[in-house]
C-alpha cells in the first residue's frame, strides 16, 4: 500500500488507472485512497458495465484515478490513460497486455508499474517472456516509502472498519 501511494504521490498529476485482482479489493483501496486526500474512483464487476463506463466518462475530469478489478480490464474505452499500475499483478500474462496497452491509445505513451510480491513473481516472470523483456525495477526510495507508513496504516485502519 505504501509503494502504491508513494508512486502515485511522485506521479501526481497523471490519469492512472490501478488494477486489483478482486472487487473487495477495488473498494478497499479506492477507501485507503481517499482517506489520504486521493481521489479514487472503483470501477468493478458489481456494476453493470453501462453504468461503469458512465462513471468513468462523467468523472474523466475530475480525478485523475481509476481503479478496476479484472472483470472490467477489458472492453473499457477510456482515452488518454497516462499509467497503468498493477497492485496485484495478473496471473495470465495476455492481461498484463491488454491492462498497460491502455497507456498507448492513438499513438500516445505512458508508463506501466507492477507491484510484484513473493507470491506473484511467478507471473512476474511468466510475462517477461512473454513480451520477451527484462522489465525494469521502479526507483522508488525506501527510506521515502517508509515514510508513508504510519499515514497509510492510519488511512487503511480507517477504511477497514469503515470510518471516512
Amino acid at each position: 500500500d505504501c509503494y502504491l501511494v508513494y508512486i502515485l504521490t511522485e506521479m501526481a498529476g497523471s490519469t492512472s488507472m490501478v488494477f486489483t485482482r478482486t472487487c473487495d479489493a477495488t473498494r478497499l483501496l479506492a477507501l485507503i485512497l481517499r482517506n489520504l486526500g486521493l481521489k479514487a474512483i472503483p470501477i468493478n464487476g458489481h456494476m453493470n458495465q453501462g453504468h461503469a463506463v458512465v462513471d468513468g466518462v462523467i468523472l474523466w475530469h475530475l480525478t485523475p484515478l481509476f481503479e478496476f478489478v479484472d472483470v472490467v480490464s477489458r472492453g473499457l474505452d477510456i482515452p488518454e490513460v497516462d499509467m497503468v499500475i498493477n497492485y496485484d499483478i495478473p496471473s495470465n500474462s495476455k492481461d498484463y497486455i491488454h491492462r498497460v496497452g491502455r497507456t498507448a491509445r492513438a499513438g500516445r505513451s505512458g508508463v506501466a508499474i507492477s507491484l510484484v510480491n513473493q507470491y506473484e513473481l511467478e507471473w512476474h516472470i511468466q510475462i517477461e517472456k512473454l513480451i520477451g523483456k527484462k522489465l525494469l525495477e521502479y526507483p522508488a526510495q525506501e527510506q521515502e516509502v517508509l515514510l508513508l507508513e504510519k499515514r497509510v496504516s492510519e488511512a487503511k485502519r480507517l477504511a477497514v472498519t469503515g470510518i471516512l
